[in-house]
């Protein structure tokens, strides 16, 4: 039987969570697939964990080196043996259905480049959430026809229901090693200039937000995010990509200067565009961006202690 994907996961010190992710993917519905776990060198028992799991669907690559999770799906692109791939962070769920959905989109909407489904968030007590995005319920699949604009409020897939034919990358390039943080914003923002994705809204992942790592303490004091005034170029022949660059410093902005980083958070302000017809913000947003830090820090916490109670409220109309 020839596979169809190759899922990768990349694994850092994830031990308490990589468990269920691998059995998530061994329960699939559709079989036609293989496994790349590629270790960035863990110092937890996350590689003995996965390890323990017996089936000649499963290889493991380990890095000699930490070098990052693009650098780990960059990995995993480069070993690849079929022409599509899923990229499958180590703490998230795939639903049983979820690749039988992706062949189905492969088959139906056989010009895209991208595929991917809806998902839901997990908080504490496995309350799931699902996210505000700029895509209509449909029972039936769709190919987005301008992605920028849909993803005007919160993403429409996250990384882990994504999955891309790995021909695209001869056009737009791998994964960003020198980005380390908001690197998929990087990578959405190349893949879905030149290609279309296919989507589906069942809601066939679950992005689980329970690690404290992704909600509090992801410290972005010294990192690398994108360069969106590298894309800036791009905006003359897509005005949507503008609106969709703008709301991405902005919500960057607003974590820099929750976090102290002023400088980085006056960079990011400045290149949004003064007129909310051209940014696409809203007044909410243009408040919020323009507010003191502690209001932003009590926001923030309130929004926290709602979530893990399955209540959603945000900046977006």
């Amino acid at each position: 039987m020839k596979n169809i994907f190759t899922i990768v996961i990349p694994l850092f010190n994830k031990e308490n969570f990589v468990a269920a992710t691998i059995k998530s993917v061994l329960n699939q519905s559709f079989q036609e697939f293989e496994v790349l776990i590629v270790d960035d060198c863990s110092t937890d028992n996350s590689i003995e964990v996965a390890q323990n799991f017996i089936s000649d669907k499963i290889k493991i690559i380990k890095h000699n080196q930490n070098k990052g999770l693009s650098a780990s799906r960059n990995t995993g692109i480069l070993n690849a043996k079929t022409e599509f791939i899923v990229f499958l962070d180590a703490d998230d769920l795939l639903k049983p259905k979820y690749l039988k959905k992706l062949n189905d989109l492969i088959f139906e909407i056989p010009s895209a480049g991208l595929f991917a489904t809806n998902y839901e968030q997990v908080y504490q007590n496995h309350i799931a959430v699902a996210p505000k995005i700029g895509v209509q319920n449909s029972e039936n699949d769709q190919l987005i026809s301008d992605f920028f604009i849909a993803g005007l409020q919160q993403p429409i897939y996250c990384q882990s229901s994504l999955c891309v034919r790995k021909s695209i990358f001869e056009t737009i390039e791998l994964y960003n090693e020198k980005i380390d943080y908001a690197e998929d914003v990087d990578f959405n923002i190349r893949a879905n200039f030149h290609f279309q994705v296919a989507y589906s809204s069942e809601k066939l992942v679950q992005y689980v937000m329970i690690d404290s790592n992704q909600i509090t303490k992801n410290s972005i004091i010294g990192k690398t995010l994108p360069d969106f005034d590298s894309f800036e170029s791009w905006t003359n022949t897509n005005s949507s990509l503008k609106k969709y660059l703008d709301l991405n410093r902005y919500m960057l902005a607003n974590v820099c200067k929750k976090q102290g980083d002023f400088a980085t958070f006056q960079k990011l302000k400045n290149g949004i565009h003064p007129h909310k017809e051209i940014s696409g913000l809203n007044q909410k947003q243009i408040i919020l961006l323009n507010s003191p830090v502690f209001l932003l820090k009590v926001i923030s916490k309130i929004k926290i202690f709602l979530l893990n109670r399955g209540f959603r409220f945000t900046s977006f109309s």
